[in-house]
C-alpha cells in the first residue's frame, strides 16, 4: 500500500479565532479533491471526529453550511481546526481513517469499545510430533490455524474432545523432551504417548492428518473410516481396540453437538446481526467455520441515537476487521455504504476475496434473523442491567456521601501466603459493570518489607497506581482516574493508602475501607474513612451486596494472580537458568539423576559421568548450584 501524504493545516485559519462554519469554510479555499482522511480539532486539539472521503473537498463542504442533526451541529460548533491525510485511492483512505479511529477514540465517532482477540486451535508443525494447543494473538508460529472461537471455553471444550477422539498431545515442547515415562493425559486415553515412543511418527502423523480434515469441515468422512476400523477390529475379536475407536467416534459427535446449528449452504463466514434501541447498539458476530457454528460474541458500540444502521455497521466493520483476518463471507443484516470498498479494502488486508452480502431469502436470511433476535435480546439485558447499576452507584454516593455518582470505582486487595509470591489486584467497576480491561495486578517488589506485611504491600501497589496516573494523565482527562476507592481492610489500611495520596498530593479521592465486622461475617461488614467513624450498612441494602460483589471480586482476582505465581514459580526448573543446558541435556540430566534436586546435589565426577555433558559444562552446572 502507498503511503498516505499529509497535508498541512492552514495556519492562518487556526490562527484567526474563527469557529464552526466558518473554520471549515476557510479550509475549503485550499482544500484538494483527491480521496483522504479528514480530522474535526476542537480548540484544544483534541480530535472530535475522523472521516474518509473519495473526495475530500466534496465531503468536507457538506459540513459548511446548515441543515444536520443536533449532534453533527453540535460536533461543528466546537470545531476550531482541521487536518486532512490525502491518500492515492479511496481503499487506502479507509483503512486509515479506522486506523486513527482506533488510535485516538474521537468522541463523535462510533467506537468499538471490546476489541479483544479471540483464542484459535493451533495445530503446531515445528516439531516432529506435532502440538494441538489453543492460540491467542498474531500468527507467528508455524502450524494450522483454525478459527476463530468465540471463547476460550468453547475452545477447551473442542480441544477436550479432540484430544480423546486423536490422541495429540498438549505438552509443551519442554515437557516432551524431558518425559521419561507416559503422562497422566495417556493414562485417560487423551494422548498417544509420542514422547516415550509408544506411537511411530508415520501413525502419529496420520493422526494429526484426521485432526485438522476434522476441523476443516471433511468430519463424515473421517466417521465413516474410523466405524469401518471399528467394526475390523470387532470381527477380529480385538475388543479393546474397538472400544478405543467407539470412544473416538463418540468424541468427535460430541464437538459437533457442542457447536450448535451447523449450515449447511455456509461453508466460511461471520453472520453479523445488528440491533439499536435508544440510543444504545447491539452487534452479535456468529462464526461459521468449516460448515461449523464455532461459537457467537455480542458487542456494544458507542453510538448516538441519530446514527444509521448502515453507519454503524460499516464502522464496526472496519474497527472490527483491522485486527482480525476476516472469513470469505461476511453475512450482514444491514447493507453499508460503500460496501465495494469495504469489500476491497478487507481482500487487499488477506490477499484473497472478501464477499460481503445482505441476504433476502433462503439459509442466510434464517442465519442473519438469528444474530440480530440474539442481539436484541442482548441488549434488551444490558439495558436492564445500566438501569440496576445507575441506581447502585447512585445508592453508593449517598452511602459514602459523595458528590454524585461514582463513574470509577477502583477496589485493591493483596494476596500471599506467609509473604511469598506476594501481589496486589485493583478491579474496576463502572456504570456498565466490571470493566475487566481496566485490570491490573502488581508484582510486590519491596524488598525491605517484613513478610506477611499487608500495610505496606498495599502502600507500594497505591504508590505505583498512582505514580503511573500522575505520568500518564496528569490533567484527568482521559478518564483514568477514580472518583472513588475501595480498599480491602480497616482504618490501618486507610490510614496507609491516605499517606500514599498524601504524599503524592492526590487529596480529593474518596476512599472506603471495608472490613468484615463482628465474626468476619457477611452483612456485619464495617466501613473506614479518613477522619471519621466507621458505621455499617442495613444488612439488607443492595448497596452493601453491590460493595460485597465488587470487594468478593477484588479478592478472586488477587488470588488468582498469586495462585498462577505460585505455580510458575513451583514449576521453574532451575536447569533452564543454566546457559548451554538446552532440553537435550536437560532430558539427559533428568534422566541420569532423576529430578533437577538430584542434579543440584550431585558431586562434578557424576556430571562429568552424564551422556551429553562435557568437562567444561558440567563444571558451569557444579558451580551453578554451589553459589546458589
Amino acid at each position: 500500500m502507498s503511503d498516505p501524504i499529509e497535508t498541512p493545516s492552514s495556519e492562518t485559519t487556526e490562527n484567526s479565532g474563527l469557529r464552526g462554519y466558518a473554520v471549515i469554510q476557510d479550509y475549503l479555499k485550499n482544500l484538494e479533491t483527491a480521496p483522504g482522511v479528514y480530522r474535526m480539532l476542537d480548540e484544544d486539539s483534541r480530535v472530535l471526529y475522523v472521516g474518509k472521503a473519495r473526495n475530500l473537498r466534496a465531503r468536507v463542504s457538506n459540513y459548511s453550511r446548515p441543515g444536520h442533526s443536533a449532534r453533527i451541529e453540535k460536533m461543528i460548533a466546537q470545531t476550531a481546526s482541521m487536518m486532512f491525510l490525502t491518500t492515492r485511492t479511496e481503499t487506502e483512505a479507509l483503512l486509515l481513517e479506522q486506523n486513527l479511529i482506533k488510535q485516538l477514540k474521537p468522541k463523535y465517532n462510533v467506537l468499538l469499545r471490546d476489541d479483544k482477540s479471540f483464542p484459535n486451535i493451533l495445530v503446531g508443525k515445528n516439531h516432529a510430533f506435532p502440538q494441538i494447543k489453543k492460540h491467542r494473538g498474531a500468527r507467528k508460529e508455524k502450524g494450522s490455524y483454525f478459527g476463530p472461537f468465540a471463547s476460550a471455553g468453547a475452545v477447551n471444550r473442542t480441544l477436550n474432545q479432540l484430544q480423546k477422539a486423536f490422541l495429540l498431545r498438549n505438552c509443551t515442547d519442554a515437557q516432551f523432551e524431558a518425559r521419561t515415562r507416559p503422562c497422566l493425559q495417556y493414562q485417560i486415553k487423551r494422548c498417544s504417548g509420542p514422547c516415550v515412543d509408544l506411537i511411530s511418527r508415520e501413525d502419529y502423523a496420520a493422526s494429526v492428518r484426521d485432526a485438522e480434515r476434522f476441523l476443516s469441515g471433511r468430519s463424515t468422512k473421517i466417521q465413516e473410516e474410523l466405524a469401518e476400523q471399528m467394526m475390523a477390529a470387532s470381527e477380529a475379536m480385538e475388543f479393546e481396540r474397538a472400544a478405543a475407536l467407539r470412544d473416538r467416534i463418540k468424541a468427535l459427535t460430541q464437538v459437533q453437538t457442542s457447536q450448535g446449528i451447523n449450515p449447511r449452504g455456509v461453508a466460511e463466514a461471520d453472520i453479523i446481526g445488528l440491533h439499536m434501541e435508544s440510543g444504545q447498539a447491539c452487534v452479535q458476530v456468529f462464526f461459521i467455520r468449516a460448515n461449523q457454528n464455532w461459537g457467537n460474541q455480542d458487542f456494544y458500540p458507542r453510538v448516538a441515537e441519530d446514527m444509521s444502521p448502515a453507519e454503524v455497521m460499516g464502522a464496526f466493520l472496519g474497527q472490527f476487521y483491522s485486527t482480525k483476518e476476516p472469513p470469505r463471507q461476511l453475512i450482514l443484516s444491514d447493507d453499508i455504504e460503500d460496501q465495494e470498498v469495504m469489500a476491497e479494502a478487507l481482500g487487499e488486508k488477506i490477499d484473497r476475496k472478501v464477499e460481503i452480502v445482505v441476504p433476502q431469502r433462503g439459509e442466510k436470511t434464517e442465519l442473519v434473523a438469528s444474530a440480530v433476535r440474539n442481539a436484541r435480546e442482548s441488549l434488551a439485558r444490558r439495558m436492564a442491567e445500566s438501569a440496576t447499576q445507575a441506581k447502585l452507584l447512585r445508592g453508593i454516593a449517598e452511602a459514602f456521601s459523595l458528590e454524585g455518582p461514582p463513574q470509577r470505582i477502583e477496589v485493591y486487595d493483596n494476596s500471599h501466603i506467609q509473604g511469598t509470591n506476594a501481589v496486589g489486584g485493583m478491579i474496576v467497576m463502572g456504570p456498565e459493570g466490571f470493566m475487566k480491561n481496566a485490570y491490573r495486578k502488581f508484582n510486590i517488589k519491596g524488598e525491605d518489607l517484613v513478610p506477611g506485611d499487608d500495610f505496606g504491600m498495599m502502600k507500594e501497589v497505591l504508590n505505583r497506581r498512582f505514580s503511573r496516573l500522575l505520568k500518564e494523565d496528569p490533567d484527568r482527562d482521559k478518564g483514568l482516574w477514580p472518583d472513588l476507592l475501595l480498599i480491602d481492610g480497616g482504618a490501618g489500611q486507610v490510614s496507609a493508602v491516605a499517606e500514599i495520596m498524601e504524599e503524592h498530593g492526590v487529596q480529593d479521592i474518596p476512599m472506603v475501607g471495608v472490613a468484615k465486622g463482628v465474626d468476619r461475617d457477611h452483612g456485619k461488614e464495617e466501613f473506614y474513612r479518613p477522619g471519621a467513624r466507621a458505621f455499617a450498612l442495613q444488612r439488607n441494602d443492595p448497596v452493601l451486596y453491590f460493595i460485597q460483589r465488587m470487594r468478593d471480586e477484588a479478592h478472586r482476582f488477587a488470588i488468582g494472580t498469586h495462585r498462577a505465581k505460585r505455580a510458575k514459580s513451583m514449576a521453574a526448573n532451575p536447569l533452564d537458568d543454566i546457559a548451554g543446558v538446552g532440553a537435550n541435556r536437560k532430558k539427559a540430566l533428568l534422566t541420569h539423576f532423576g529430578s533437577a534436586k538430584a542434579v543440584s546435589r550431585a558431586n562434578l565426577a557424576d556430571l562429568k559421568a552424564v551422556d551429553g555433558i562435557s568437562a567444561a559444562l558440567a563444571e558451569k552446572i557444579y558451580n551453578y548450584f554451589q553459589d546458589s
